[in-house]
């Protein structure tokens, strides 16, 4: 075969180009530090490393983002319901207080104005929040536990389900006298004041309005409306079911009591105007508002609310305590209970001294004095009862208040296993993280030393090139002549 000296360029030209690329290849991996630079390089290599980096990403979303976001939900949580759990403790030692029978009025009064405050304090660890979302309101984040403010112009119909063992045996004072019976000259005082008892359903609600409708196992029921201020307010026919809607309360009959052992009950109210501080129906109870000044018809059915977050591949975590879980109407409901039995023993006290003072008028006639004297016996009978069922009350509050710790404790707990849970997983995507970091780099990456030794060989082989070809084509248009 007869080789040209054009065929001898070509070969030699082409075999420069090919080092030449060589050396470009190795120079641009040694300087970006990366194996390919397109993706035609190396398919394979590209593929891998798309499918590595978006793991990545994904690492950096939950490590950086979700899991951060979530543990700052939790632990206000965490930290809002152990201030609750130290404020029922403190609930708990003044009922201990309060149950002594040593105590004076002024004792008394000081108890119960702080277990008013403890109250208010509760719900209002209810309203916490972060960054402008409460954390107690399941998905409805923009509106507080409670009521910020006294509210009139909502119209609210509340459903709420009981269970027949919630009704409650407790006393009451029946027969008492009043002051004005001294001038009454056809009362007969030979009956004493006694306790009575009865059987009340609390609701969660006071200050009602009229009409509201129970049904026990969706049987509806005769409901006599009947003013806290009625004798017989807490004494209701056998057959029939007493509410007073100024406290809130379904007093049953004895037959009607015994009727509905073990039967659920339903009860429908309506309640138009919240003071500041009242827990807001809508995230305990199924119910509907109307809003008067924004013309608005909303219902509100009650469901479970768990807010939760992407914290790993396929792994949700709920980081949320729903406030119908947490904090209860039960708290409110108790102490109410205390203020007002506290109150009765205060009323009380306030008419035998002023029964006292009125024996001492020296101008009463030995028939008044006589009739003065009789009912101030009453009225001692009276408080001696009314110290009786204060201090039930006050051992109802301290079975209560712990109780209620025993549900926050629950909660709390429950927060604490999903808050390891997720530095589980942090600590696990952590080590991913790493892992997955590694794999981009052995994918993608270049072993600089060895690219450089492979750079240098590459530079020689091309420089050879052009030796060996300037010494192959020297000859000139001369060394044919």
């Amino acid at each position: 075969m007869r080789i040209t000296n054009k065929m001898m360029t070509n070969n030699m030209l082409s075999n420069i180009n090919s080092n030449k690329n060589s050396v470009a290849n190795l120079e641009e991996q040694y300087t970006s530090g990366k194996k390919i630079q397109k993706p035609s390089d190396d398919p394979v290599i590209a593929v891998r490393a798309l499918k590595l980096r978006s793991n990545l990403s994904e690492l950096k979303q939950y490590l950086e983002k979700n899991i951060p976001d979530a543990r700052s939900w939790m632990e206000m949580t965490e930290g809002s319901l152990k201030t609750v759990n130290e404020i029922l403790s403190k609930i708990n030692t003044s009922c201990i207080q309060g149950s002594s029978d040593t105590l004076t009025a002024k004792d008394r009064a000081a108890i119960v104005q702080n277990l008013h405050e403890m109250k208010e304090q509760i719900y209002q660890e209810g309203n916490s929040n972060l960054a402008g979302r409460y954390i107690f309101s399941g998905y409805k984040t923009d509106s507080s536990l409670t009521f910020e403010e006294k509210t009139s112009n909502l119209e609210y119909t509340i459903t709420e389900e009981f269970k027949s063992d919630q009704i409650k045996t407790s006393q009451s004072v029946y027969g008492e006298y009043g002051m004005q019976d001294l001038y009454d000259m056809t009362k007969d005082f030979t009956i004493s004041p006694k306790t009575l008892d009865s059987y009340r359903l609390k609701l969660s609600y006071e200050k009602l309005e009229d009409n509201p409708t129970v049904n026990i196992d969706s049987i509806t029921q005769t409901i006599q409306n009947i003013s806290v201020t009625d004798p017989e307010a807490y004494n209701p026919a056998p057959d029939e079911i007493n509410f007073i809607k100024e406290t809130g309360e379904l007093v049953f009959g004895k037959d009607v009591y015994d009727s509905s052992n073990d039967k659920s009950i339903e009860v429908i109210y309506n309640k138009n105007s919240f003071e500041k501080g009242e827990l807001k129906p809508e995230h305990y109870f199924t119910c509907n508002v109307q809003d008067n000044i924004k013309n608005t018809d909303v219902e509100f059915i009650k469901s479970k609310q768990s807010i939760q977050y992407e914290v790993n591949f396929n792994q949700r975590l709920t980081i949320n305590v729903e406030g119908s879980d947490a904090i209860k109407h039960q708290i409110g409901i108790e102490i109410d209970e205390i203020l007002n039995r506290v109150n009765d023993v205060i009323s009380t006290e306030n008419k035998i001294e002023e029964i006292k003072k009125k024996l001492e008028d020296r101008n009463l006639t030995e028939e008044e004095k006589a009739k003065a004297e009789q009912i101030l016996d009453h009225f001692n009978t009276e408080l001696i009862l009314r110290k009786d069922t204060m201090q039930r009350s006050f051992e109802k509050g301290m079975t209560g208040s712990s109780k209620q710790q025993d549900i926050i404790n629950t909660a709390v707990s429950d927060i604490g296993s999903r808050m390891v849970r997720l530095n589980l997983t942090e600590s696990r995507l952590s080590d991913q993280k790493v892992e997955f970091t590694e794999l981009m780099s052995i994918n993608e990456d270049v072993d600089l030393i060895e690219t450089y030794i492979k750079f240098n060989a590459a530079q020689n082989i091309y420089m050879a090139s052009l030796s060996a070809t300037a010494k192959s084509i020297k000859n000139t248009l001369l060394d044919f002549l």
